[in-house]
C-alpha cells in the first residue's frame, strides 16, 4: 500500500515537471515569434534561409518559430574615424594623416547578403582609398586644397561601398602630420613671402604718393594755393606751443613789388643818364689828384725828419693825410 503511495506520487511529480517544461517551451517559442523593429532598425528574415522580400519593420514582426531568422540593420549615419596613416606625397614627403568617414546603409538586403560586416568593410576600405589617393598629391595641394580632396575620396569610397547598400556621405581630412624640418621650412617661405608681400605693399603706396604729390604739386602752382598752404602750416605750427616759427615767403609774392621798383630805377637812370657819368668822371679825377699829392707829401714828411723823433713824424703825417679828408693813420704805423 505504502509502495504504490510512493509510485502514484512519483508519477504525479513527473507530470508537473512534464507539464513545467512544455509551458515553458510555448513561452520561449512564442517569445522567439514575437519581434519588435525600432524605427531606426529594419529587419532582414531568412526563412529556411531564403530571404523574405524586402527588410520589415518598424514595429511588431511575428516570426515562424524555427524556421524564421531576423537580422536587425541600422539605418542611421554612423561616423567612423579612420585610423592615421603613413603616406608619402607624390614629391617625397612623409606625412601621417588622418580622416573621419560618414556613412550610412541605403538597402539592409544588400548590407547583409553582400558583405560579411559592412562596418568593417567600409573602415578597412577607406584606409586604402585614403592612402592611395593622399599619394597621388603634393604637400602643396593636400594642405590647401582639402574641399577637393574630400570630395576626390568620398567619390571613389562611395564607388566601392555602393555594392553593398551603404551610402557614403562625406569624407573629412582631419590632420596632417609632417616632420619638424619641413614645418621649419614651410615656416621661412612663409615668412619671405609675408615680406616680400609688405615690399610690394610699401612701394605702392610710395607709388601712390608720388602720383598724389605730383597732383597736389600742380594745384598749388598758383600763388593763392600756396599762400593758403602757408597759412594752414603756420596754423598746425601754432598749435604745437613752439617758440620759434620760421615763415617761408615765396619770392613770387614779392615779384609785382620788384617790377614796379625796377621801372622806376629805369626811368630814374635815363632822365640822369649823362650827369650821372661826368660827375662820376669829375669825382675819378679828383681822387686821382688827391691821392698823387697824397703821395708827395709823404715822401718830403720823410726825408724831413729829424731829432723830434717819432711824434712829429707822426703829426706831420696825420695833418697832410686829414687835409686830404682820409682817415688819420694810427700811431707807430706808416
Amino acid at each position: 500500500m505504502g509502495l504504490l503511495l510512493i509510485q502514484a506520487q512519483a508519477i504525479g511529480l513527473g507530470v508537473i515537471v512534464v507539464v513545467f517544461v512544455a509551458v515553458l517551451f510555448v513561452i520561449l517559442l512564442l517569445a522567439s515569434t514575437v519581434r519588435i523593429v525600432k524605427e531606426y532598425e529594419r529587419g532582414v528574415i531568412f526563412r529556411l534561409g531564403r530571404v523574405q522580400g524586402r527588410a520589415k519593420g518598424p514595429g511588431l514582426i511575428l516570426l515562424i518559430p524555427i524556421i524564421d531568422n531576423m537580422v536587425k540593420v541600422q539605418l542611421r549615419t554612423v561616423s567612423m574615424a579612420v585610423p592615421p596613416q603613413e603616406v608619402i606625397t607624390r614629391d617625397n614627403v612623409p606625412a601621417k594623416v588622418d580622416a573621419v568617414l560618414y556613412f550610412r546603409v541605403m538597402d539592409p538586403n544588400r548590407s547583409v547578403l553582400e558583405v560579411e560586416n559592412y562596418i568593417l568593410a567600409t573602415s578597412q576600405i577607406s584606409q586604402t582609398t585614403l592612402r592611395s589617393v593622399l599619394g597621388n598629391k603634393d604637400l602643396d595641394d593636400l594642405l590647401t586644397n582639402r574641399e577637393t580632396i574630400n570630395e576626390e575620396l568620398q567619390v571613389i569610397i562611395d564607388g566601392h561601398t555602393e555594392p553593398w547598400g551603404v551610402k557614403v556621405s562625406a569624407v573629412e581630412v582631419k590632420d596632417v602630420g609632417i616632420p619638424q624640418g619641413m614645418q621649419r621650412s614651410m615656416a621661412g617661405q612663409a615668412e619671405a613671402e609675408r615680406e616680400r608681400r609688405a615690399k610690394i605693399i610699401a612701394a605702392e603706396g610710395e607709388y601712390q604718393a608720388s602720383e598724389r604729390l605730383s597732383q597736389a604739386a600742380d594745384r598749388l602752382e598758383t600763388p593763392t594755393a600756396l599762400q593758403l598752404r602757408l597759412f594752414q602750416t603756420l596754423t598746425e605750427i601754432a598749435s604745437e606751443k613752439n617758440s620759434t616759427i620760421i615763415l617761408p615767403a615765396p619770392i613770387d609774392l614779392f615779384e609785382p613789388y620788384l617790377r614796379a621798383q625796377s621801372g622806376n630805377t629805369s626811368s630814374t637812370h635815363s632822365g640822369n643818364g649823362s650827369s650821372k657819368s661826368s660827375q662820376v668822371r669829375l669825382g675819378e679825377e679828383e681822387e686821382a689828384k688827391a691821392q698823387s699829392s697824397s703821395e708827395q707829401q709823404a715822401a718830403a714828411a720823410m726825408q724831413g725828419l729829424d731829432s723830434e723823433g717819432t711824434e712829429g713824424r707822426t703829426t706831420s703825417l696825420t695833418e697832410g693825410v686829414t687835409e686830404l679828408g682820409e682817415e688819420p693813420p694810427r700811431p707807430g704805423s706808416f
